[in-house]
């Protein structure tokens, strides 16, 4: 399942830029003491996000606060995202669903998604899969691509609701039309394998594609398997290679799995056992389980055949693209 929306949002197109004059701000303050629930809304946003206030959580979750206890939609949304993150507040997925439901419950299309998500996963409120299908119908059907993709996962898995691929794929579309690139790459993955679409490898390539060239990874990495294989392209090990890095580069396991593989053969890049023990020690990093014992012993068979230097240089590159990339 896709994680719900976790960004914050002004209550209008609204921000400071960071050379904003002083009175600009001086003058929202004064209104958002004197009670004016957009003022506090933007004002807590400010704060969260750092613009031209120094960058303080507990100080947005008091202005968020008092917009939200006066019903508005922005700010109820805004203190549900603070709650579930804990920012500025004690972690707590009961408080996120409150403020989530009320912001919900006026038709705020962010907050439904993010309820739906909470249903979906068990966070705050029991597990309920048809009540979260019921969340992200009601904001898929205001437009929201990130309901709409989540409802084609619901349809594709039968969570909720009868197993559809027709359905799945009609929600798919929807979102993809919006260019949201998770949706693409999923109705790539419905024609590559024929589902609730007569099977066809060029329209999967061209869906994987689209989302790949909007930087999504495991679109890449499928896109790269399609030129390994010949399926709806010509076979191409260069073109494997490049989407492969890309998705590496991006800190993909499978990627960085895949690129490693293509160093270890001298497939589509040059032979490198150094660069293939970098780029398998990464993606090792990653997996856990009966999968990272398979991987760890990948990458040794490649780390057998190193000297003592090339290890080390195969280590250190590892180390400093681990540093370079900081992950979530």
């Amino acid at each position: 399942m896709t994680r719900h929306w976790a960004t914050l949002f002004a209550v209008v197109v609204f921000s400071v830029s960071l050379g904003a004059q002083q009175g600009t701000i001086d003058e929202l303050r004064a209104k958002a003491e004197a009670g004016d629930a957009s003022a506090q809304s933007n004002l807590g946003y400010m704060y969260a996000d750092g613009q031209s206030v120094p960058q303080d959580d507990a100080e947005a979750v008091r202005w968020y606060g008092l917009a939200a206890e006066q019903g508005l939609p922005v700010a109820q949304y805004n203190l549900g995202i603070m709650y579930a993150n804990g920012r500025g507040v004690p972690q707590d997925d009961g408080e996120a669903v409150r403020w989530y439901r009320l912001a919900a419950d006026q038709g705020y299309v962010r907050a439904q998604v993010n309820l739906g998500f909470m249903y979906s996963n068990g966070e705050g409120v029991p597990q309920d899969d048809a009540e979260a299908m019921r969340w992200y119908r009601l904001a898929a059907e205001q437009g929201l691509p990130e309901a709409q993709v989540n409802l084609g996962i619901m349809y594709a898995n039968g969570q909720g609701v009868p197993q559809d691929d027709a359905e799945a794929m009609r929600w798919y579309r929807l979102a993809a039309a919006q260019g949201y690139s998770d949706s693409q790459f999923r109705l790539g993955l419905m024609y590559a394998n024929g589902r609730g679409v007569p099977q066809d490898d060029a329209e999967a390539v061209r869906w994987f594609r689209v989302a790949s060239e909007q930087g999504y990874a495991l679109a890449q990495v499928n896109l790269a398997l399609m030129y390994k294989t010949g399926r709806g392209v010509p076979q191409d090990d260069v073109e494997e290679a490049r989407w492969n890095r890309l998705a590496a580069e991006q800190g993909h396991e499978l990627g960085q799995m895949a690129l490693g593989f293509m160093y270890e053969e001298g497939r589509g890049v040059p032979q490198d056992d150094v660069l293939a023990h970098m780029w398998l020690n990464l993606a090792t990093s990653q997996w856990t389980g009966e999968d990272r014992d398979k991987m760890v012993e990948f990458r040794d068979a490649v780390a057998n055949r190193l000297t003592p230097d090339q290890l080390s240089e195969a280590q250190r590159r590892a180390r400093e693209w681990d540093e370079a990339h900081p992950r979530d």
